[in-house]
């Protein structure tokens, strides 16, 4: 089974930074797209970054756009997120997710095949 770990989450005052990774390992058919959602308590899991892994095009929710970046390193089978600006709106636990299909959407997170454990971002005040 293919498995995704997350790490750099942390605790960051409000206008720092923080750069997440998830690495990949274990078989997969192909990969299509990664992507990072983020969930925080009481709140429905929105969308909020992907990549293509062939192109490396980027996709961005509007309320992260200019803000964040995510990128990808092919041969390490990993994927980052940037993090700039961050706003205690930022706050949630950030998960990253493959996608192995060309059907189905970046934006929504019933069609990725893959989740990570999660990595918490807290961004004070």
């Amino acid at each position: 089974q293919m498995q995704l770990v997350e790490s750099g989450g942390g605790l960051v005052q409000a206008g720092g930074s923080l750069r997440l990774s998830c690495a990949a390992s274990g078989r997969t058919f192909r990969t299509y797209a990664m992507g990072w959602f983020r969930q925080a308590p009481g709140k429905e899991r929105e969308f909020v970054a992907a990549i293509s892994w062939s192109g490396g095009n980027t996709y961005y929710a509007d309320s992260v756009k200019g803000r964040f970046t995510i990128s990808r390193d092919n041969a390490k089978n990993t994927v980052y997120l940037q993090m700039n600006s961050l706003k205690p709106e930022d706050t949630a636990v950030y998960y990253c997710a493959e996608r192995n299909y060309y059907s189905g959407s970046y934006y929504y997170s019933n069609d990725y095949d893959y989740w990570g454990q999660g990595t918490q971002v807290t961004v004070s005040s």
